[in-house]
């Protein structure tokens, strides 16, 4: 059994997909959130999104608050309360060619004394983006750095458009692996549903651009 790093991205929910394919069970999912904001960490989003996502996978969310000082050890303290006491093998994250990023999961996992599991890893980032989106996932771009994303795609969805725009930006990595943009998983062959953006406008601070969800509405299946 194998709990999951969760962002609420096209990454994460790739990566997850990817291992219960493979006949593996995901039993829970590890999403964190920044006390000082009450938003979820790095893509800035409502949290109540990621409970929208939990429920049309119907996989149990935590929702950790993390602070920059302490976030490894809160992390830490994520997954052994989602653990509950069950057996873990290991953890799922969406992680590409950052190898920064790996020795962290990978120091973190040998701490908790379970396994770092990486199916995304050292893959074509044109591939996987292509991939994602054969696999019938639907996703929308939910931030982005001013620098690399124009403005008119923020809130639209991750499709051939935005797969040729991309290549119009050869600084930009297909999959965003360097932060240039984020992005929302709306529906796809996990979901039993789908969520439907309803209100939202883009807010720039700081070179970046996020779309504010302000309203949302969940479609089961």
């Amino acid at each position: 059994m194998y709990l999951a790093s969760w962002s609420g991205g096209k990454d994460s929910c790739f990566a997850c997909y990817q291992v219960i394919k493979s006949g593996q069970r995901v039993v829970g999912l590890l999403n964190c959130i920044s006390k000082e904001h009450q938003r979820v960490s790095f893509h800035g989003i409502d949290p109540a999104l990621i409970q929208a996502q939990s429920r049309l996978i119907d996989i149990p969310l935590l929702q950790k608050g993390t602070t920059a000082e302490y976030y490894e050890r809160e992390f830490k303290e994520g997954v052994r309360e989602l653990s509950n006491g069950q057996i873990i093998t290991g953890m799922v994250f969406g992680d590409i060619y950052l190898d920064e990023h790996l020795r962290w999961v990978e120091g973190v996992c040998n701490d908790l004394g379970i396994k770092a599991l990486e199916p995304l890893w050292a893959k074509n980032t044109s591939d996987l983006l292509t991939d994602f989106i054969s696999a019938g996932f639907r996703a929308v771009v939910i931030s982005g750095q001013a620098s690399c994303i124009d403005r008119e795609w923020l809130g639209r969805p991750l499709d051939d458009q935005f797969v040729q725009y991309l290549k119009t930006r050869p600084d930009v990595d297909p999959c965003g692996e360097k932060g240039e943009y984020h992005t929302l998983v709306v529906s796809g062959p996990l979901f039993k549903g789908r969520i439907e953006i309803t209100e939202s406008e883009v807010v720039e601070k700081e070179g970046h651009r996020f779309l504010d969800i302000k309203e949302f509405v969940v479609r089961q299946y």
